[in-house]
């Protein structure tokens, strides 16, 4: 694992102001995220860890630079992952956070040891890798891969030299009629269930004991991002201009929130559920909307470029952004709190 500066812990290296017309009235809170460099090209995605038995967790983010990093709860750079040589589209962490899986434009998928940053295996595709996903059990562990063949590939991490298993049983091989979006590894249902987002509209319901597609939502736009809240139970779907939060177990009807501008990603609040983090290709802000009404909750600028991903640690105290300006921005839930690097003067 490469050891660079990677952090600047200065978090008054770039100035943050509310945007005019917060509804919170958090403009009298002085709103300064922690910034997070070491990233040299735009930041595509984000991922926390579960939480870890002392309160702490890990923060992964898959970069364009191909160079993934792993932060800790307060930003602090770990280290970097070296060895894809393409662009980095996806990475996530074990539910045990003793391993990360990335997503590459390399064609490859690679496990790693979050410990000594040792690539353990590397998975060869024939196209772009957009989206990876870890099952939650330590043992056996399985891989889930996707993206622009189309085929979602089930890898054995324990026969890491096996032909992958492919999902679906398509007479083309396919698995879907879309690039594959996102990927996501139920934690509920013994670990059975597997649910992928593609760029033809469609969630699709997997069992991974069968490999057979149990059910499938046409949300009738391509779609553009998909996240499991943490704590399982909700998914939050991006197309178009809006946000789907769809219940994973498809036992209650999905709730969309219409937008004013196109999502890039959305992410649930863990314990709250009452609001959600977007991000936009249309500007650098940082907004939080209320989940019932669909309104502006909040709104922050602090990156200088398009913010690509957004998502909530798994305390919710934070939510971090990811921006085109290859920067990471770390964000209070509520400002003005003592909490990690925010210490409040009394």
């Amino acid at each position: 694992m490469s050891y660079s500066n990677g952090y600047n812990s200065n978090p008054h290296s770039h100035s943050s102001t509310p945007a005019p017309g917060d509804s919170n009235g958090n403009s009298a809170v002085k709103v300064q995220p922690l910034l997070c460099s070491g990233h040299t090209r735009p930041v595509t995605h984000l991922s926390f860890s579960n939480l870890l038995d002392d309160g702490t967790y890990l923060l992964i983010s898959a970069c364009k630079d191909g160079n993934p990093m792993l932060r800790s709860w307060l930003g602090d750079w770990i280290g970097t992952f070296l060895g894809h040589k393409g662009a980095v589209w996806s990475s996530k962490i074990s539910l045990d956070t003793s391993k990360a899986v990335t997503g590459s434009a390399d064609f490859t998928a690679k496990i790693w040891d979050c410990n000594s940053g040792e690539a353990l295996h590397t998975f060869s595709h024939n196209h772009i890798v957009r989206s990876v996903a870890l099952n939650p059990q330590q043992t056996p562990q399985y891989l889930l891969t996707g993206g622009h063949e189309k085929k979602i590939r089930l890898f054995d991490l324990g026969r890491p030299d096996a032909e992958p298993l492919i999902l679906g049983s398509r007479p083309d091989g396919l698995s879907t009629d879309g690039i594959v979006r996102s990927l996501v590894w139920d934690e509920g249902s013994g670990g059975t269930m597997g649910v992928s987002a593609s760029e033809d509209g469609l969630v699709r319901w997997w069992d991974l004991r069968t490999l057979s597609q149990t059910a499938q939502l046409d949300l009738g736009e391509s779609i553009s991002s998909m996240e499991l809240a943490h704590g399982g139970g909700t998914l939050s779907v991006t197309a178009g201009k809006k946000v789907h939060f769809l219940d994973i177990l498809r036992q209650h009807p999905p709730v969309t929130v219409e937008l004013p501008h196109p999502p890039t990603s959305a992410s649930l609040h863990p314990f709250a559920r009452d609001r959600f983090v977007v991000g936009s290709t249309n500007d650098p802000w940082v907004r939080v909307y209320d989940l019932d009404s669909g309104k502006e909750k909040e709104v922050y600028k602090g990156h200088h470029g398009p913010v690509l991903c957004a998502s909530y640690s798994p305390d919710g105290e934070v939510y971090a952004s990811g921006s085109e300006d290859g920067t990471i921005r770390l964000w209070q839930t509520n400002p003005g709190k003592s909490y990690g690097l925010w210490q409040t003067q009394d």
